[in-house]
């Protein structure tokens, strides 16, 4: 892929995803899920994108539990992550949501590009040292894997009939393979067209293309020499 061309599309004014610039960390971000789903077809590597641009808050980079997009502390200490999520389970708001166990004092609270939280879940990814989830080729692997594999949720991308599945509500969409219905599939929608729109600029899957229609006329070749 062209990743010249393919920066410049994220970058136009007619994206809705990081206006006219991208950090270096986004960059990095971006580059890391790409190797790691370097062999998923355009409309899942989009909807990966779509889904981590959402989970960091357009930061694309692996973040711990309790860190939003208006932090500037990107990188809390562990304890200040348990502290806050003390503070959330002591108030009751983290009932409130569905949490029924207080997972983060063992130090499995959620890290990552998509967040893995409760030490049964790391060791899905073969993890055993929590922290190894922030490393960017390790956080992208997960994040690859556990929509690819259905790891998340039970709910895989091939589960889905990519474009038109992304118009299905709630119940039946692909924000489901990471999360229970949470009001954003109009927004990742948008997000995965415009990922799609700049990784066809960048001419995403273009050799594997060029690949396949060169082994079917090698094949066709000598069907005809058989004949």
């Amino acid at each position: 892929m062209n990743h010249v061309k393919f920066f410049n599309a994220l970058r136009s004014s007619s994206s809705v995803l990081f206006g006219s610039s991208l950090t270096t960390p986004q960059v990095l971000g971006v580059n890391a899920l790409l190797d790691a789903g370097n062999d998923l077809p355009l409309h899942h590597i989009a909807n990966v994108l779509a889904q981590v641009h959402h989970e960091t808050g357009g930061g694309m980079y692996p973040v711990k539990e309790t860190v939003l997009p208006n932090h500037t502390d990107k990188l809390p200490s562990d304890a200040e992550v348990r502290r806050r999520l003390e503070a959330a389970w002591s108030s009751g708001r983290l009932r409130q949501v569905g949490v029924k166990t207080p997972y983060w004092r063992g130090g499995a609270f959620g890290r990552g590009q998509i967040q893995i939280t409760h030490e049964k879940n790391y060791a899905k990814f073969g993890i055993t040292n929590y922290s190894d989830a922030l490393k960017l080729d390790v956080s992208a692997r997960i994040a690859v894997e556990g929509m690819r594999d259905g790891m998340f949720t039970g709910k895989k991308l091939s589960d889905y009939d990519f474009p038109s599945a992304l118009n299905n509500p709630p119940r039946t969409n692909p924000r489901r393979i990471v999360n229970g219905p949470d009001g954003t599939d109009d927004k990742i929608r948008a997000m995965h067209f415009a990922f799609v729109w700049a990784l066809e600029a960048g001419g995403w899957g273009e050799t594997e293309n060029w690949l396949s229609k060169l082994i079917n006329t090698i094949m066709g070749f000598f069907k005809g020499v058989q004949k």
